[in-house]
């Protein structure tokens, strides 16, 4: 596969959950969110890889200044959004 001839968006945020069937995997470009669900054992294979090609990077070109914080609360919430007009539920 060519990477380089692949349309490219900027991916601003990704979040993830689980069930115990399951993994999703939500990655967000402005207004627009795509949810991809993947099974435990590919969600492994995505971790490794992932870890695999940081290192690829870090040998290359440094380490890189990151900082995971989890549990951090977005600013916005499904429970701050309202539903149509008139509507006090938060769309579903």
């Amino acid at each position: 596969m060519d990477f380089d001839a692949i349309p490219k968006q900027f991916c601003e945020n990704v979040a993830a959950g689980h069930t115990r069937e399951h993994f999703v995997l939500i990655m967000s470009v402005g207004n627009n969110a795509a949810a991809y669900a993947l099974t435990p054992q590919h969600m492994k294979r995505v971790v490794q890889s992932l870890t695999h090609q940081l290192g690829e990077y870090e040998r290359q070109f440094g380490s890189i200044d990151a900082k995971w914080s989890p549990g951090i609360e977005s600013p916005l919430q499904t429970k701050d959004l309202k539903g149509e007009e008139g509507d006090p539920e938060p769309p579903r």
